[in-house]
């Protein structure tokens, strides 16, 4: 199927020369990075100082005419007439997955009122994305039942029968009119109802700035204000801002509670505030610099994003994969910044890894295969019960390992890495607004709110784009949850274009694109920490903090607080490589705990080679040029593209299994 352009201008804009090896581009490095709210899949709240209601979407608008598609605020094209249909939109799901063979769809709901909107028979629009652009059509439910295990919904529509066209459906966002919104009780608020309001102080009247976006910490919920360039905040030495400082833009964190914010007034948009002293202050930071020094920096930057992105093309180049540069001989300067970008975050390196890795053979580590070696006493190895873990162990080993490894915590010898987004899509690009900051978040708070004294443990958490602010505004709002500010990090997760899988003779390992200015990409698996750690530098830090070991794992309450036992183990046994096996999972390979001495670390940084990556055959849709058209090739029941995923527990590869130590979990 071939898709149009997007604005009339693109049959008017002249295409860019060639690409050479000077890589004319356009300068999208000059274009301003535009900020959008990381949870638009909240909409309900309620201002409340003893409990807390989840968040509801809020509604899009968005005009569809003659096949064009207009997102709100956006420069119609000459030729859209004046009377478009406008309809108002809540999100209140996205489609994961095919469930079954009679063309039933998995939902992954994003409501409070899940039994009204799955189950109820009647309208429903569905939003795909085409192009960079969005495309809305009503469709018809005829039934739809709750599957509490997957914490999801299984709908039937209308028309859709076959296994073939449910996958078509697959990462779209199911929609209902804003006319549908259930009515509110009393002091409960839709959150697009309290976005865009100004808020000023009780007390005097002033201006403090505009609701951006509103948050749910699971004690209560949080305003996200933008502040005014004319209100006047204390620096951090407690006096007023000198007049050159401007506030406006950033951002200050308000807990929606009536005791702070006692007046909301919907008609004129307003609500007026008492905040405590030094509320607003927390956490925000000043520039002292000039509007001059800050223009300085701004061009310095530009040109080092330059620098970046000519770097980036050359090594796509070399790699043979100039088709990805198509995208600027199309779209507007939106489009083409995205492209910079998406260009610039990948990683060319661990690509480059990840494709000669599959060409050459090497042990690939699989939990069976370390039970076999467990069998055969290879690996040192001890076994607990799963009582251990509420009651302890009467082993005294056991015990002194346990200790052992408390003290080698409390002494900042282990830093914890957890992996909050290590989980299987299913070979689905699903709409990023419907991430699950709210599960997550959830999850993080029953992990971490009876942590004591981890003053000393650093913490690294690696979540997808979307979740890393929440989970920052989650941290901020909970004190650390007693860990160390300074020792805490927030990493985007580690991700590889996805490649194309086409026949012998042609280019087999070809980078698919999602639009012309959109790579394909998935999560790189758990052994993109090693590359993560390196790219940030954090690796030297941590050794610089005099850290000996690194546990990587899984989100789990049971080891919130870090696994003690598995680390007494690996320093009692002087072993690289300790893990935690627990053989009632189903796929141990996806909830893993696992230890890696300094050594190991720094081996896999110089030798990333020891790393093995698998290609997973997915069936994905993708666009590319044909005769200076983009066509759409839609996805198949035959996977037709390779993820690259790399499992932390190919780290194996790197020492002796003599240095690895198992601790067993048994029932």
């Amino acid at each position: 199927m071939k898709i149009r352009a997007l604005s009339a201008q693109l049959l008017f804009q002249p295409l860019l020369p060639p690409l050479s090896l000077g890589f004319t581009f356009k300068p999208s490095f000059l274009t301003p990075i535009k900020h959008s709210p990381s949870h638009s899949s909240f909409i309900l709240c309620s201002r409340s100082s003893s409990h807390s209601v989840k968040f509801r979407p809020s509604f899009v608008t968005v005009t569809q005419t003659h096949g064009v598609v207009i997102e709100d605020g956006d420069t119609k094209p000459d030729f859209v007439n004046n009377d478009e249909n406008e309809l108002g939109f809540v999100n209140i799901g996205y489609i994961s997955s095919v469930h079954g063979i009679q063309g039933e769809i998995r939902v992954k709901p994003a409501t409070d009122f899940p039994q009204l909107r799955f189950s109820t028979p009647g309208r429903r629009w569905l939003k795909s994305k085409v192009l960079g652009g969005e495309n809305i059509e009503e469709v018809e439910l005829e039934e739809g039942r709750e599957h509490p295990g997957l914490k999801s919904w299984i709908l039937k529509f209308r028309g859709i029968d076959t296994v073939e066209q449910a996958k078509m459906l697959i990462g779209a966002t199911l929609l209902v009119t804003k006319e549908d919104r259930p009515e509110l009780e009393e002091g409960e608020f839709y959150t697009h109802d309290l976005i865009g309001m100004r808020v000023f102080m009780k007390e005097n009247g002033t201006l403090v700035g505009t609701v951006m976006n509103v948050f749910n910490s699971g004690a209560n919920d949080l305003l996200q204000i933008v502040l005014d360039s004319s209100f006047d905040m204390l620096n951090t030495s407690g006096k007023s801002k000198s007049a050159e400082i401007d506030v406006s833009g950033q951002l200050v964190l308000v807990p929606f509670v009536e005791a702070i914010v006692p007046d909301v007034d919907m008609k004129r948009r307003e609500m007026h505030i008492t905040p405590p002293k030094g509320l607003l202050e927390l956490n925000l930071r000043f520039d002292d610099r000039s509007k001059k020094e800050r223009r300085q920096l701004e061009w310095k930057e530009r040109k080092k994003f330059q620098k970046r992105l000519i770097a980036a093309k050359k090594k796509l180049y070399e790699m043979e994969q100039q088709h990805v540069f198509h995208g600027y001989q199309f779209g507007e300067k939106d489009q083409w910044s995205l492209l910079s970008d998406q260009i610039v975050s990948v990683n060319s390196k661990l690509l480059q890894e990840a494709l000669q890795s599959l060409e050459r053979p090497a042990k690939r580590w699989k939990v069976a295969e370390l039970v076999r070696a467990l069998e055969a006493k290879i690996i040192n190895s001890i076994q607990i019960s799963e009582e251990y873990f509420s009651n302890g162990s009467e082993n005294k080993l056991v015990r002194d390992m346990q200790e052992k490894g408390l003290k080698l915590m409390s002494e900042g010898r282990m830093a914890t890495v957890f992996l909050l987004n290590e989980k299987e899509h299913q070979g689905s690009i699903c709409d990023s607004k419907m991430v699950e900051n709210e599960v997550i978040d959830n999850l993080v708070l029953r992990m971490f709110q009876k942590v004591k004294d981890r003053f000393s443990v650093p913490l690294i958490l690696v979540s997808s784009t979307q979740q890393i602010q929440s989970l920052k505004d989650l941290f901020t709002s909970n004190n650390y949850f007693a860990f160390d500010s300074e020792k805490v990090w927030f990493l985007e997760e580690e991700k590889l274009p996805i490649v194309s899988s086409l026949p012998e003779g042609q280019n087999k390992y070809k980078i698919l694109m999602k639009s012309p200015w959109e790579i394909l990409q998935s999560p790189a698996g758990s052994g993109g920490l090693i590359s993560l750690l390196s790219k940030h530098s954090i690796a030297d830090h941590l050794f610089d903090m005099g850290v000996e070991y690194i546990e990587l794992c899984c989100p789990s309450e049971k080891i919130a607080c870090g696994n003690s036992l598995l680390l007494g183990m690996i320093n009692s046994r002087e072993a690289k490589i300790g893990m935690q096996i627990s053989f009632k999972m189903a796929d141990s390979e996806k909830y893993f705990d696992l230890i890696l001495s300094t050594d190991v670390v720094k081996k896999l940084m110089k030798q990333s080679n020891k790393l093995q990556f698998d290609a997973i055959p997915r069936a994905h849709s993708f666009v590319e040029k044909v005769d200076k058209e983009w066509v759409t090739v839609p996805s198949s029941s035959t996977p037709n593209s390779f993820e690259l995923s790399c499992s932390i527990y190919s780290s194996l590869n790197s020492c002796s299994l003599d240095k690895v130590c198992i601790v067993e979990v048994r029932e």
